[in-house]
């Protein structure tokens, strides 16, 4: 397994020239954010991600985290120091508001941070993931009484948080939830029941683990509309901000996964033991779901950014291989002898698709986390409500087209090793198997495709869709010289995407099954494309970007050159998917499948 090197020269230039780095540090809580103390930062964060974190990876793959029989959860070797260095280095606090002890930085700087942990050990980067979404929705709904009682130490890092949505009977249908919350005459309330699926629901790195619960009160209606939110800790706070007693929360398994082994992933049970676990409201009851949805949006990119980081570290590996493995004599090789794999057509042709992906994945994910600072933060009314519907078109775009590439990306990497990649003791296969949850998470992808078609498209009548393929359509048409091979390619696939869109807006919602059979591909092809159009916007700034080598800035047109001819060219492709109906998805009888 090689070493991990954080990619902070790409970083740098997307967070500049794509995400609006500038635009960022133009408002007044960003003002420290201005390129050169970003960089800085990064190169910290990097050094940090790769010396103290990566380490921990290979190790918390082979031993994971271990439940014993009363319900202690103990991480791998290792974890526990490494989080202590995490938390009084302070980067968990780094993109949060000053008020709470967090360092003010956009979210769009805080996402590159994040991209540096994921890749450095995922496992290990879902226990400070989950904590980030705990925050927005306490900081977002929490009263004041509930702001003093957790977010200082929660937005620290001190104590982590979790998301409890889940349960047996109710998978994504939250709906269909049971657990339940009944008052106590102090105020708070006691609540009980069984949640599954847990992202580090229970262990020792934390002082305190706060969950974010969904349950329902005894009066509540049927549905989703009866569902209300709740902070339920491990050890209850006192007014102090020291830890009392321990609550009614008690660890009763923990999942054996395909892969992040040293994320314990828990089922909890509420109220084991008596009455229930002491849990406060946030929000109002019976709203549960949207201020949960506070938490969800940042969750889903922050997963989204999982896909982007695996197979970043899976393309590391894979080129470190390609380049000391020898095998046959290349064609076009100019050395005698067996030649390094890196040379073959086909070799460089696997990575160039792992890195031309990356980094198109990249410029989406911080266009989308730079789209939902300006929406929070921009002064001006109108900035705010373009960039907040972007960042709803881009949100669903981020967490299903970015989580599905880095499946097929680090299976690629895989493929670049030959059979030495199918044996665990290489590496490459880890990368695979940590990558193959993040479709799953905060909603499958196929949610996050039902949820682009039915709900992002028909937003102010379809103009918000509109909108972005227009922008993307003007830079098409503006290209020369080199970038004009890009801008070709770009050109098609928005036509495709354009054309594809008319139907689904004209399918929706009359012909809502017809639309929904097409929204896991229109998903894909609207990833692909978007991704395309901010390579081409990166391709033009490079020749006058500052603070890059020539060969950095060379090999930046090239890979979005490549991008077009091999990635983006496939849009139209797809257009007969997207537009098909459902009439053969369902052409075989159910009894007969």
């Amino acid at each position: 397994m090689t070493e991990y090197r954080a990619p902070i020269d790409d970083m740098r230039f997307v967070l500049s020239h794509v995400a609006g780095l500038d635009r960022l540090a133009a408002i007044e809580r960003f003002a420290h954010a201005d390129a050169a103390t970003v960089a800085g930062l990064l190169g910290e964060a990097g050094r940090f991600a790769s010396e103290v974190i990566a380490p921990l990876n290979r190790i918390g793959d082979r031993v994971g985290s271990i439940r014993s029989d009363d319900g202690v959860v103990t991480t791998p070797p290792g974890y526990r120091d490494a989080y202590r260095r995490f938390v009084e280095a302070g980067w968990p606090a780094a993109a949060f508001p000053e008020e709470w002890g967090g360092g003010g930085l956009p979210w769009t700087v805080g996402l590159a941070i994040q991209e540096m942990v994921t890749s450095a050990d995922m496992a290990f980067s879902l226990c400070p993931m989950l904590t980030y979404s705990a925050n927005e929705l306490l900081i977002s709904h929490g009263t004041d009484e509930l702001h003093a009682l957790f977010l200082e130490k929660m937005v620290a890092g001190q104590w982590s948080g979790t998301m409890a949505l889940t349960e047996p009977q109710a998978g994504s249908d939250v709906g269909a939830l049971t657990t339940r919350a009944v008052p106590a005459a102090d105020g708070t309330y006691r609540v009980t029941g069984t949640k599954i699926f847990i992202t580090w629901g229970e262990h020792d790195m934390a002082d305190n683990i706060v969950h974010l619960v969904l349950a329902r009160l005894p009066d509540a209606p049927a549905g989703t509309r009866g569902i209300s939110t709740f902070v339920v800790p491990k050890f209850l706070p006192t007014p102090h901000g020291t830890l009392g007693d321990r609550n009614d929360v008690t660890c009763v398994s923990i999942e054996h996964k395909v892969g992040i082994h040293a994320s314990p992933t828990c089922v909890l049970s509420f109220g084991e033991k008596g009455e229930g676990a002491v849990g406060y409201l946030v929000g109002e009851e019976n709203r549960g779901l949207r201020s949960m949805f506070t938490m969800m949006n940042n969750a889903r990119l922050s997963v989204g950014l999982e896909g982007l980081a695996i197979a970043e570290r899976s393309y590391q590996e894979a080129v470190a291989f390609a380049r000391q493995r020898v095998q046959g004599h290349a064609v076009g090789d100019k050395e005698p002898g067996p030649s390094p794999i890196i040379r073959h057509a086909d070799v460089r042709r696997d990575l160039m698709l792992m890195r031309s992906q990356i980094e198109a994945m990249r410029c989406v994910m911080y266009r989308n986390a730079g789209a939902i600072d300006l929406a929070n933060h921009h002064p001006d009314d109108a900035v705010r409500a373009a960039e907040s519907e972007l960042a709803g078109l881009l949100i669903p775009v981020s967490k299903a087209w970015g989580t599905d590439l880095g499946v097929e990306l680090t299976s690629l990497g895989i493929q670049v090793h030959g059979g030495s990649g199918y044996v665990e003791e290489i590496g490459a296969a880890q990368w695979w198997r940590d990558s193959r949850i993040a479709p799953i998470y905060e909603g499958t992808n196929g949610i996050q495709a039902e949820d682009l078609v039915a709900r992002k498209l028909p937003q102010r009548e379809g103009a918000a869709i509109r909108d972005l393929i227009a922008s993307m359509r003007a830079d098409a048409s503006q290209a020369t010289g080199d970038l004009a091979v890009i801008q070709k390619h770009l050109a098609a696939a928005v036509d495709a995407v354009e054309s594809a869109t008319d139907t689904l807006l004209a399918l929706w919602p009359d012909r809502a099954r017809d639309a929904l059979a097409g929204s896991t591909a229109y998903t894909r092809m609207l990833g692909t494309t978007v991704g395309g159009w901010l390579l081409a916007r990166s391709a033009a700034a490079a020749d006058n970007a500052e603070g890059f080598t020539q060969s950095f800035i060379t090999a930046k047109s090239a890979t979005a050159m490549f991008y077009a001819e091999h990635v983006l060219s496939t849009v139209p492709g797809m257009l007969a998917t997207v537009t098909a109906g459902a009439d053969t998805v369902f052409g075989v009888a159910e009894e007969e499948m």
